[in-house]
């Protein structure tokens, strides 16, 4: 499987740069690597830009609040996501609708730019 993980502070948030094909596998290392950032930087606005070839399963979906659980990701953060694959949006609808039905972060976007308006802003609409 071929995939890739870029996660960097950028200042201001911690950029996530995502491509290739997604598992639970991938999924635990993303989530780990941006929460380590986080908790380094005590900066925990995440704005994340994938492009998946492959997105993980739907049951693998429900996961999520686990790992995040497990690596302590919560109100704190503000998680902002786009995915450049049209065909990979659904799964990640239904990760935000199982994030947010939790009281989880994250929140997907059609737009960079209107994923960075809502990370910067003040309102949770």
């Amino acid at each position: 499987m071929l995939n890739r993980i870029s996660v960097s502070f950028e200042g201001d948030h911690v950029l996530v740069r995502t491509a290739g094909d997604k598992d639970y596998e991938y999924l635990e290392q993303l989530w780990a690597k941006v929460a380590r950032t986080c908790e380094k930087h005590q900066c925990f606005r995440v704005l994340g830009i994938a492009n998946t070839h492959t997105p993980v399963e739907p049951l693998e979906a429900y996961d999520v609040p686990r790992i995040y659980r497990d690596n302590n990701i919560d109100h704190r953060y503000r998680i902002a996501w786009v995915e450049k694959n049209p065909d990979a949006v659904d799964i990640i609808d239904l990760m935000e609708s199982i994030l947010s039905n939790r009281d989880l972060p994250g929140r997907r976007f059609a737009s960079t730019e209107e994923a960075r308006e809502w990370l910067f802003g003040d309102s949770d609409e």
